[in-house]
């Protein structure tokens, strides 16, 4: 344990009292004798290791490439008698989690602010590729004046393109906040901070936890993959839309920290015509239409594909026992800031609600409009460029192109989903389909996080139907 004694920490820094305490480490209120100035000491305890070593450096860099009004300053990394402690800038306050706690709810306007504030550093973060992934009230320090904030505590964030520090089956981020595809064990994304930010909105209003986890936490973490998102409360005035828009299953139906923004500055007026309407669309632009072949699909987010073998077979009991796991290494290893690893991928498609592609002629061809009696190379080949154009923008759309079997081999939606939500685009060449054997093979360079492209080469198996094809598997 830290005492405050004579003895200056790094040389400088006189430390006073400690003013917080987190999963993360303890959080001093300090002076520092050089400059004559109070900042807060973020004690990131013993440097043995040299993961706890990377983990410190990690925290630091990354909030240190934040400069905004509403994100915590990080002046120094110092390091004393083999413990390291984060310098940043001390702010007078108290966080939204007591705030909200202690009032049962905050008045709409002063909880209007608050949030506008946090989605702004949010914002900020995204923009410079940095995921948080532990957004919460407790993390979000209002002022004295009761609306001035600071977004703070980059433990566990990391850079949208970082593979480094993971820890296979680590949770992180604080459970009743956590998004419903991390839950599951998927990676944490810009849309899993949104979620966050939504469920800090529900506390701001109502002052408790979107959940209830209790001392059950995996029994909490079922809830949130599978229950609806709690319900908007009345009088929420445009909280309840931000609300609404942020706490959706579907990461890729969430709107933007970008688009919270500019919803909140226009204060829920007629610009909001201009954002995306709620329930009935997705939260996103609209996906464009089927490319032609050999053409680059556009896409949703980035990710990196993994080894295509053994990645289908991920029945529901595999599914229960990584959700356990999780939970054990969250509660085993709370300070840890891994990232779930590499997951086997899904099949080459994604989940949704449209009908498979045809190989009806269209309209303006010669001949019947009649489908072909059987699958053709031409068909075959328009379907594939239809599924990976699909699958990169409307995942949902893309799933309801497998056959049930194939869906239930991939590992169901949730899996499937968190392969392909990364990935920006599918450019396809080499395209080989054989209507007899009802197989098409391809060459596939995906674009995944950073613009790193990786390729595959993929084989399907279709079934075709009235002219209507669906996928089936992958032989070998």
């Amino acid at each position: 344990m830290v005492t405050v004694d004579s003895e200056l920490v790094a040389g400088r820094y006189q430390l006073i009292r400690e003013v917080g305490r987190g999963g993360m480490g303890a959080v001093w209120l300090a002076h520092d004798e050089l400059l004559g100035r109070d900042v807060a000491l973020k004690r990131l305890g013993q440097v043995h290791g040299e993961q706890n070593k990377a983990r410190a450096n990690r925290e630091a860099q990354l909030a240190a490439r934040l400069s905004h009004p509403n994100v915590v300053t990080v002046f120094d990394l110092a390091e004393d008698h083999e413990t390291r402690w984060l310098v940043m800038e001390y702010v007078e306050g108290t966080t939204l989690s007591r705030l909200a706690v202690e009032n049962g709810g905050l008045p709409l306007e002063q909880a209007t602010a608050i949030i506008r504030q946090a989605a702004e550093a949010l914002r900020v973060a995204h923009e410079a590729g940095i995921v948080h992934r532990d957004v919460k009230p407790s993390n979000l320090i209002v002022g004295p004046d009761g609306t001035s904030t600071k977004l703070t505590d980059f433990g566990i964030a990391r850079g949208a393109a970082d593979d480094t520090l993971t820890a296979t089956g680590m949770l992180t981020g604080s459970p009743a906040y956590i998004a419903p595809e991390v839950a599951s064990g998927g990676m944490a994304t810009p849309a899993s901070d949104v979620w966050s930010l939504g469920g800090s909105v529900f506390q701001a209003l109502t002052g408790r936890p979107p959940y209830d986890l209790g001392d059950n936490i995996l029994a909490g973490l079922v809830r949130i993959v599978h229950e609806e998102p709690p319900a908007v409360p009345e009088g929420s005035g445009a909280l309840g839309t931000v609300l609404a828009a942020t706490m959706v299953k579907e990461p890729e139906h969430r709107w933007t920290a970008a688009q919270i923004c500019a919803f909140l500055e226009t204060g829920g007026t007629d610009e909001t015509r201009l954002l995306p309407p709620l329930p009935t669309a997705p939260l996103i632009a609209p996906p464009p239409p089927p490319l032609p072949a050999y053409q680059t699909a556009p896409a949703t987010s980035p990710a990196r594909p993994t080894a295509r073998r053994n990645r289908l077979l991920w029945p529901a009991l595999a599914a229960l026992v990584v959700l356990t796991l999780v939970v054990g290494a969250w509660l085993l290893g709370r300070s840890g800031s891994g990232s779930p690893g590499d997951q086997a991928r899904p099949p080459a498609s994604s989940p949704g609600t449209t009908t498979a592609s045809t190989d009806r002629p269209s309209s303006g061809s010669s001949g019947s409009s009649a489908a072909p009696s059987g699958p053709t190379a031409d068909g075959m080949t328009r379907f594939i460029n239809d599924y990976l154009s699909t699958v990169t923008s409307d995942p949902k759309a893309a799933f309801a192109m497998l056959t049930p079997a194939f869906q239930d081999a991939s590992g169901g939606y949730s899996k499937y989903h968190s392969w392909w939500a990364p990935i920006h685009g599918a450019a396809v060449s080499n395209v080989r389909a054989d209507p007899g054997a009802k197989t098409i093979s391809y060459h596939v360079v995906y674009d995944g996080p950073n613009s790193r492209p990786s390729s595959d080469d993929v084989k399907l198996r279709l079934v075709y139907d009235s002219g209507h094809y669906l996928i089936d598997g992958e032989p070998k």
